[in-house]
């Protein structure tokens, strides 16, 4: 069965909207996929865990990320894990969460700007929902004990966003880096 198949039976996140752009971009229905096909890729029942997603613009998550990084700068998307689930080895992934006797387990919050979302969206010419579904992918791995901050772990996170992705039919995101990154190089000479 598909991630999205499975929609109709799991509400494994729960929204709230800040601003109404988020309702007309139909972000429930993106965020629930998002998290719904990560949990699926990891082998993990979506119905036993939630996920809680605040969908706001640059001003509350300036203050969210001021508040919680000391960066009262706008970003796209912020989490904060119900509990430390690192493995704490570089490129070693973390342990999947085992729901308690208390279902649905919350694995934590997430918040996104639609502000940030769109205009980075707009200034990689991709279409802002496979944006958005990328971000919430994201999102979700870093409550599940992923991040980025070293080569191997961001390798690690960055492979399974783009296996997840591809399952639901979004481009690697990720496939422009390197080009990118050369072409700086190149004019840096």
């Amino acid at each position: 069965m598909t991630p999205t198949a499975r929609l109709a039976d799991v509400m494994l996140v729960d929204c709230l909207i800040e601003d109404a752009r988020w309702e007309n971009a139909g972000f429930e229905g993106l965020a629930e996929t998002a998290a719904v096909a990560v949990l699926a890729h990891l082998g993990m029942a979506a119905d036993e865990f939630l996920v809680s997603v605040l969908a706001c613009d640059d001003a509350k998550i300036a203050a969210l990320n001021g508040d919680f990084r000391g960066k009262s700068t706008p970003t796209n998307v912020l989490s904060w894990p119900s509990e430390e689930r690192g493995s704490g080895t570089e490129g070693v992934a973390p342990e999947i969460p085992v729901p308690g006797l208390e279902t649905p387990c919350e694995l934590g919050d997430i918040a996104i700007s639609f502000d940030t979302c769109q205009h980075e969206a707009n200034a990689a010419n991709k279409p802002f929902k496979q944006h958005v579904l990328h971000l919430m992918v994201h999102g979700t791995l870093h409550l599940l004990g992923y991040d980025h901050i070293s080569d191997k772990d961001a390798a690690l996170m960055e492979g399974i966003e783009t296996e997840v992705l591809a399952a639901l039919g979004v481009p690697d995101p990720y496939a422009d880096h390197e080009v990118l990154s050369l072409g700086k190089l190149e004019q840096d000479r």
